[in-house]
């Protein structure tokens, strides 16, 4: 199968050709001469092109190209259907006629072949009957004038024929009139006999027909696996050609009767380009309409540039290399629209893959500041007039929108940013200046980063699947169809990628370390970081090795560093394009729903929505979190470059966490330094809901009094002397907090100590740290440290990581406890 061709040619008007392997005796310019310049001669020969004749001659067992032939020996048509037992229309209706029923021809191994039939006139040196058969099955051997003299003399026997001295050759007459046949006429009306069949039927439901039109617009005698381009202008004609090998090349299957329909259709309506074709009057289906908008769409991407692209209102994203369509249409002022092209163009090349998107959403959020433009009373057209309050009635606008439900905080902060990362761009592009599109457009007509609202602050992470949601997923695998699909989809629950990492993986993906165990070798895309190498078990293993052999067993053609892990089922005919991130994903969401209702271990129904492919890295994220696995180890396995990242991906586990208060409060210690709490593993539920809910943070430790509880820290009548307090706790997790507050008590003491000008006696007593303060905080670490050193090296080692998760949920208090401060007495004026 020949390569795609590139697609960099500029058409050029000026330019004739003559190209005798695309169009033969035709000489080519402008469009048609780009585009032969295009087409590869080893596509038109395996296409089975005639440049001569203008047909096509598909090739019935090319893969793409190819077609499905007639069961019967030596019988070179297109099996008719499914239901036809693997035979074409004439083949069955011979045999039907022979007496054989549908389920005869389908039990039947061999079925006999049709008698040969000559493709010329049984009288001798006649040249009328078309080398293409016509309806000679139904004309014993004669041609069509030959015929009629013989029906003349009823009963006459076709050997009395032939021998009757009085019967004559006669010479071969021009070709049928119909621009799009191929065949001779066999009358003096110059038409072929199926034609001049047609021709009649068509004057006598219509008898006022231009004959001379019909001629014209006619569709070729339909035969299996021939195309006809007769009757279509040049420029169509390459057009055809080269939208089909750019779709052959993309591994798109071309079916005969679409193609078919497709170019009677373009005759019909005499279109001079296959561009100004009217989609919606293709005959034969969704599939001919599907194949005439690809044809349609290759060749204007053949014939575009970028520069070429950019006046449009609604651009092919194809031409700047990414996928989809990005429309202007909303935006109302010529100058914004003109100021969106030009960012837009500067700024697709700096995005990769699905990159455009991000384009799209900021030309969608200048169509929202164009709708709030357009209300001014110059519709925002003149641009002088424009300024801050502008800016302000877009933002007030979003905030409506948002408080009446339209869109979410999350959608508006979109178009805020979006909005001002394009006005920065057209500012920064100077697209203001004199001269520019936007010319005389103030400065101020921007948006700042401070009037963006502040995203809600999000939860702790959650996206994880929980363990016995996982159980249930996993126990019901083999029901995923089809097995790449289930081979994805295992391979994400193993290794925690990324659903667009997996489906690129090539088939050679698997290697092994020195010391034999199996590395996962994928493409970090969204980092851009290639050849990334993931430790996996075996079991992981099998499943790519499984998946291997039905690729080697599908593909055995395609080279091995061509194949993919996981091509593509449809225009995929070597195996060398993968499947699309949508198809695992849309099996994988009707398997997940065919599961019926799942529940979480506490009865609750279990909200299937969140069980899609990505949640599985979540999982896997979570999975060695609570194994114990190092943020930083972590980092490394789900290859992220940054720790804040990676933290966004798990959540510390309940009973990871409960363990590790366990082990901290187990080292409690009162005011007086004594150690408290020494069951804390033994506890009951209740207590362990206490002591979350029964206490709250106060400087370096945390406060049981109920009602200072109640007012969340806020009512205590001690000015920030906790440690002088029986209600007060703390544990080895505050450890530095103390050491530091105590070298803080101790540096305050000698500043003070020190001679201050212009300071009362009483206000430098009141402000330097007591020594029974200083004496408490030194006995309280002190006992800390003593029950930590008596700690093995293991035992030393758990409580460090214990005290490093317990103070990531350290509770965060606002400020130091404070007075209660009552209402004030009125004054009572002087008698």
């Amino acid at each position: 199968m020949t390569a795609a061709m590139p697609l960099t040619a500029a058409p050029s008007a000026e330019a004739s050709h003559a190209m005798t392997h695309v169009l033969h005796g035709a000489v080519l310019s402008g469009a048609a001469a780009t585009l032969a310049g295009l087409l590869d001669p080893a596509f038109l020969a395996e296409a089975g092109w005639d440049p001569a004749v203008r047909l096509l001659s598909l090739p019935a067992r090319h893969p793409l190209l190819g077609r499905t032939l007639c069961r019967v020996d030596g019988c070179e048509a297109t099996a008719h259907g499914t239901k036809s037992g693997g035979l074409c229309h004439r083949c069955l209706t011979r045999l039907a006629k022979a007496g054989m029923s549908l389920k005869d021809i389908a039990a039947a191994t061999q079925l006999p072949s049709a008698p040969p039939v000559s493709s010329q006139c049984a009288v001798a040196g006649c040249l009328r009957m078309s080398p293409a058969g016509g309806r000679s099955r139904t004309r014993i051997g004669l041609c069509q004038a030959h015929l009629r003299r013989l029906r003349r003399t009823p009963g006459l026997s076709v050997e009395r024929f032939l021998a009757d001295p009085r019967v004559k050759p006669l010479s071969a007459l021009g070709p049928c009139i119909v621009a799009a046949c191929v065949r001779r006429a066999e009358s003096e009306h110059g038409l072929c006999p199926t034609h001049y069949v047609r021709w009649r039927a068509i004057i006598g439901r219509a008898p006022g027909t231009d004959q001379w039109n019909w001629c014209l617009t006619a569709s070729a005698v339909a035969e299996s696996g021939h195309v006809s381009l007769r009757g279509l202008p040049d420029l169509v004609v390459v057009e055809t050609l080269f939208g089909l090998q750019q779709r052959v090349c993309n591994g798109a299957k071309v079916n005969e009767v679409s193609l078919r329909a497709v170019t009677d259709s373009l005759r019909h309506q005499q279109a001079v380009s296959i561009t100004q074709c009217d989609v919606d009057r293709v005959r034969a289906g969704r599939p001919a309409r599907a194949l005439a908008r690809s044809l349609i769409r290759d060749i204007r991407r053949a014939l575009a540039d970028p520069g070429s692209e950019q006046p449009k209102d609604h651009w092919d994203l194809g031409v700047f290399g990414h996928p989809g369509r990005l429309s202007f249409t909303g935006i109302r002022q010529s100058w914004l629209r003109a100021a969106a092209k030009l960012w837009a163009a500067e700024e697709l090349p700096r995005h990769r893959g699905a990159g455009a998107n991000n384009v799209r959403e900021k030309v969608k959020a200048l169509a929202r500041l164009s709708e709030v433009l357009h209300l001014r009373p110059d519709q925002g057209e003149h641009l002088a007039a424009l300024g801050r309050s502008d800016i302000e009635n877009f933002l007030n606008r979003l905030a409506f929108l948002e408080s009446t439900g339209q869109i979410s905080r999350y959608r508006r902060n979109v178009i805020c940013r979006g909005a001002r990362a394009a006005l920065a761009g057209i500012h920064a592009r100077g697209l203001t200046r004199a001269g520019q599109v936007a010319a005389g457009l103030p400065g101020t007509f921007t948006i700042g980063i401070g009037d963006i609202p502040a995203e809600p602050e999000r939860g702790e992470p959650g996206r994880d699947l929980p363990a016995e949601i996982m159980t249930v997923l996993c126990a019901n695998l083999n029901s995923l169809e089809p097995a790449e699909v289930k081979a994805a989809i295992q391979i994400a629950i193993d290794t925690g990628r990324r659903p667009e990492d997996i489906v690129a993986l090539p088939l050679d993906c698997l290697r092994h370390d020195k010391d034999g165990s199996p590395v996962l070798v994928y493409d970090n895309a969204k980092a851009d970081r290639l050849g990334r190498r993931l430790p996996i078990s075996t079991t992981t293993a099998t499943v790519i090795t499984g998946q291997q052999q039905r690729v080697r067993d599908q593909f055995g053609d395609t080279p091995i560093a061509e194949l993919k892990l996981l091509p593509a089922p449809r225009r995929n005919p070597d195996g060398r394009r993968p499947m699309t991130i949508s198809m695992p994903e849309g099996r994988h969401r009707l398997w997940v729903d065919g599961l019926g209702e799942l529940r979480t271990r506490d009865g609750v129904t279990f909200d299937s929505a969140r069980a899609v492919p990505y949640a599985y890295r979540h999982s896997y994220a979570q999975r060695h979190a609570d194994a114990g696995v190092p943020i930083d180890v972590l980092a490394d396995l789900l290859d992220h470059r940054n720790l804040n990242v990676t933290r966004g991906y798990y959540r510390i586990g309940e009973d990871r966490r409960r363990d590790a208060f366990d082990k901290v409060t187990a080292l409690s210690f009162d005011r007086h330094g004594n150690r408290i709490w020494h069951q804390a593993a033994a506890l009951l539920e209740s207590e362990h809901a206490r002591y979350t809910l029964g206490e709250v943070a106060v400087p370096y430790g945390r406060c049981t009094e109920p009602s200072n509880v109640q007012a969340g820290g806020g009512a205590c009548p001690i000015r920030f002397r906790c440690v002088g307090c029986d209600h007060f706790r703390t544990d080895v997790s505050f450890l530095p907090d103390l050491t530091v507050y105590l070298d803080d008590l101790l540096r305050t003491r000698e500043r003070l100590a020190a001679a201050v000008d212009g300071v009362d006696e009483w206000a430098r007593l009141d402000a330097t740290p007591t020594e029974q303060e200083i004496a408490r905080i030194r006995r309280l670490i002190s006992r800390i440290k003593t029950g930590l050193s008596g700690l093995d090296d293991a035992e030393q080692t758990r409580i460090d990581e214990a005290v490093a998760m317990v103070r990531k949920h350290h509770a965060v208090s606002l400020g130091m406890p404070t007075l209660r401060v009552g209402p004030t007495a009125p004054l009572k004026e002087n008698a």
